[in-house]
């Protein structure tokens, strides 16, 4: 309607021409001469297109997302999520990704649920840096639903990532878990990267100083690296655990996964993790399994124990 209104007032004290008009507002003539013939644009009829492929496919897409509706936020599935449950559950539907995106899509802005990932590529050195940090998940364990702390470490130049499960993010799991990590990485990053967790930081000093915890002062001298804390409130300085928690639980955690105990969810999540290794990342030529397997040379050596 207003761009009606704006082509007759080019014309009637304007330019004056249609050619004109239309070069001025970047359109074709023919709605220039639509709009000098009525002010009130024609209502266009939307045809819906025929979708044969994506037909069969259609009433299991929407039943996962009417689930998402009442799922835990972080553990809705994405549109490649669906595509691979589609595959391996309904063999028989040959559709191509892209079509399922793009119905994904329409479908969430319909409903509500609507998801926007940016990346950023970055370049880091193998085995220099991790990047530490805590998010939450839900889980059936035992036939209960339950928030589960899980503690991520993740490479930033290999891309690995080691995830474990707990009930609470204390400091002994916070403890337990960079040793567990080290050992699944075969050795100890030199620098790793934090959030200001209670676990680790004890007061928030002026500019980049922390007052750490004696405890874990005494823990990272022992396992010999050294540690940097992100400026409050800016979790981007720690995007890569970040962005690693998204995709972990977007494709390992969607829908809520089942377990007898917390035992049986670890050996899922180092299963999971494992799999990841067969994943090549962004534009590297390299899987992350075998970055890992070069990474493993530049690593500090594990902490004898004592």
């Amino acid at each position: 309607m207003e761009l009606f209104e704006a082509i007759r007032r080019e014309y009637q004290f304007g330019v004056g021409t249609i050619k004109g008009v239309a070069r001025k507002l970047g359109i074709h003539r023919r709605m220039v001469r639509e709009a000098l013939a009525d002010a009130v644009p024609k209502e266009r009829k939307i045809v819906e297109r025929v979708r044969p492929k994506l037909e069969p496919a259609i009433a299991f897409i929407d039943a996962i997302l009417e689930t998402d509706l009442n799922a835990p936020r972080k553990q809705r599935h994405t549109a490649h999520r669906i595509f691979d449950r589609l595959r391996i559950e309904k063999p028989s539907i040959e559709v191509a990704e892209a079509t399922v995106r793009a119905y994904v899509r329409e479908k969430k802005l319909k409903i509500g649920l609507i998801h926007r990932e940016i990346f950023v590529p970055q370049s880091y050195t193998l085995g220099h840096e991790g990047q530490v940090d805590w998010y939450e998940m839900f889980a059936e364990l035992g036939g209960e639903r339950e928030k589960v702390q899980i503690f991520c470490l993740r490479s930033m130049g290999s891309a690995g990532a080691f995830h474990r499960a707990y009930p609470h993010a204390s400091q002994q799991a916070f403890l337990e878990g960079h040793e567990l990590a080290f050992h699944y990485f075969g050795g100890v990053f030199h620098l790793l990267r934090y959030d200001n967790l209670k676990s680790a930081v004890q007061r928030i000093l002026r500019g980049s100083q922390r007052e750490e915890t004696a405890r874990f002062i005494a823990f990272r001298s022992h396992w010999g690296y050294q540690a940097e804390f992100c400026n409050p409130a800016r979790g981007n300085e720690k995007g890569g655990v970040e962005g690693e928690g998204g995709f972990f639980r977007r494709n390992h955690l969607t829908p809520v996964p089942e377990a007898r105990d917390y035992a049986h969810l670890n050996e899922l999540l180092r299963e999971a993790s494992q799999q990841d290794e067969n994943r090549v990342v962004g534009g590297r030529s390299l899987s992350v399994g075998a970055a890992m397997a070069l990474e493993r040379e530049q690593l500090l050596p594990l902490a004898k124990e004592g």
